[in-house]
């Protein structure tokens, strides 16, 4: 469908696997193509047919974003132009711009105010304890603490950035995305590397949970224009990524209902007046069997296409909300399916063997979908670009995990 019979244009911020799997949900919805702004001319949307892929520099200021929305808005006078962001560094800058976007530009999204008192970790933790949400023990750190601090339980310790957009700002060799250390001595150097490298926020220092990638669970919500959460999914992780940029993303998830986290989360959405996309990263804790929150994404996570593939299309709650005006009463999935963002073969040798009966017996049934092989993109030099990347796995697994042993 050309651009200018569209009833709307998605313009979506990014280049990975969140950019590609809303593009798809807009395309098997309607048919439509979507307009996506990236850094760099590589990536699962490079060449792909269903999307104009346009790549830009400073992709994420401020500035460089409110451009992208009126160019856009200005190519298509008479349609709704849906901007969305694929990433956290893209969030602050459409929430900054709010009031100052064309009239034809739909960008739903908090306030910045109200989204950077959610993004940052140490301030979402206490909103955690205002609704009742567990979370794993929690010490802030500082930097003006030095090493005069006490920790309120013993190791393992993992540790985080409070605020990830600006940590990345600040790269060095051995960083990670988060830090699952044994000892206090090890949390102190960790966190002087990091400070010495110029992150200026607060660290998360905080109790381990025990237990493998399957404890993980992700919660994929959309809430209306009027706050009102019409849309609510979760997700049983099996497995995720283990490089040092990529580590906690996931792999494989088998969506998995549970109406009392359903029941938990909405309270949360709807008491802060929350819209738009929302994601949050949660663990099973096996010690006292509670499920504990880590953090809220205020967007669609990268993994979404497990809703959609689930039949719980991202796109179209966002379309009749935001385009059509359509009511819409709470859904809350129930179905189950099989999402895989990496080759088969690399599942089945990571994820415990007591867990493959269930994963087969979906694809036996046909509910089963990779995000990134999506039969209606014809386009070849996307199917290259996938397959290598797909193939790429095999090596980027063997080199960051072992293979259970069970």
């Amino acid at each position: 469908m050309k651009f200018s019979d569209q009833p709307f244009v998605p313009l979506l911020l990014g280049a990975d696997i969140n950019v590609y799997s809303m593009a798809r949900a807009f395309h098997e919805a309607y048919g439509v193509r979507t307009i996506a702004y990236g850094l760099y001319p590589s990536g699962p949307c490079y060449g792909s047919a269903i999307i104009d892929y346009r790549v830009s520099e400073n992709n994420a200021s401020p500035e460089k974003v409110l451009e992208h929305a009126r160019h856009v808005a200005a190519q298509f006078p008479g349609k709704t132009i849906l901007l969305l962001g694929c990433g956290d560094d893209y969030l602050t800058a459409i929430s900054a711009n709010l009031g100052k976007y064309p009239e034809n530009v739909v960008a739903p999204y908090v306030p910045l105010e109200q989204m950077e008192g959610l993004i940052h970790k140490d301030r979402f933790y206490a909103l955690c304890e205002q609704y009742g949400i567990d979370h794993p023990g929690t010490f802030v750190y500082t930097p003006d603490m030095g090493h005069d601090f006490t920790l309120p339980f013993p190791g393992p310790f993992a540790v985080k950035p409070s605020e990830s957009a600006t940590y990345w700002d600040h790269p060095f060799d051995t960083q990670r995305k988060a830090y699952i250390l044994q000892t206090r001595e090890e949390v102190e150097q960790v966190l002087d590397e990091i400070y010495a490298h110029g992150y200026e926020d607060a660290m998360i220092i905080q109790d381990f949970i025990p237990g493998g990638d399957e404890n993980m669970r992700v919660l994929t919500c959309y809430s209306d224009g009027e706050g009102k959460v019409r849309l609510m999914c979760l997700g049983h992780v099996l497995l995720e990524e283990h490089t040092r940029h990529g580590a906690g993303n996931h792999a494989v998830i088998i969506t998995e209902p549970n109406e009392e986290l359903y029941e938990t989360f909405r309270r949360f959405l709807e008491g802060e007046g929350y819209v738009g996309f929302s994601n949050f990263d949660i663990k099973y804790d096996p010690r006292d069997g509670k499920y504990k929150a880590f953090e809220i994404n205020c967007r669609q996570g990268r993994s979404n296409y497990y809703v959609t593939g689930a039949g719980y299309n991202l796109a179209r709650v966002l379309v009749e909300d935001r385009v059509e005006h359509k009511p819409r009463s709470l859904v809350l999935a129930d179905r189950r399916n099989l999402w895989m963002a990496i080759p088969r073969k690399v599942a089945y040798d990571y994820i415990p063997k007591r867990l493959h009966g269930e994963m087969k017996a979906l694809e036996k049934a046909g509910a089963y979908v990779n995000p990134l092989w999506y039969p209606a993109d014809h386009a070849l030099v996307h199917k290259l670009r996938v397959y290598r990347i797909q193939k790429r796995q095999f090596g980027w697994y063997a080199g960051s995990m072992e293979k259970p042993k069970d």
